[in-house]
């Protein structure tokens, strides 16, 4: 590893080891990553990604070949809709087991904190890191 002039450290990929992806659902939503849906207003990203929570809430599989052995608890987080008005109502439109889905909190620790963490656990104790937004920074 070496540091440059500016304290970036870098990484010769020589010295990453490989592996392989662990899928939640194949080739969409890998375990332990976070997965963004992004497009225009009104294209329908929210709705998508809450029915997903949902399903994955009740331990229902999105297809056929999704084989979930119980409930998935969800990590979700939106830059463009309330909570209170827009989000819950609509999990509970879907079904969902609001229980096992969680929002980020950003007051005192932001969404790349929380990547950091789950990087580091390798944890699959939250299946699903799910965000809709038209611009992700």
């Amino acid at each position: 590893m070496e540091e440059t002039k500016n304290g970036l450290q870098m990484i010769k990929m020589s010295e990453i080891q490989s592996q392989e992806v662990s899928w939640l659902w194949y080739p969409f939503i890998p375990y332990g990553k976070l997965t963004i849906i992004q497009g225009d207003p009104g294209d329908g990203k929210t709705t998508l990604v809450l029915n997903i929570a949902a399903w994955l809430s009740k331990g229902e599989g999105l297809d056929s070949e999704m084989k979930l052995s119980e409930p998935v608890n969800v990590i979700y987080q939106s830059a463009e809709d309330g909570l209170a008005d827009t989000v819950k109502p609509r999990l509970e439109l879907a079904g969902a087991d609001c229980e096992r889905i969680l929002v980020i909190d950003e007051k005192e620790k932001s969404l790349l904190d929380l990547c950091q963490y789950f990087r580091q656990k390798k944890s699959k104790d939250y299946a699903a890191f799910l965000s809709s937004s038209s611009s992700f920074c």
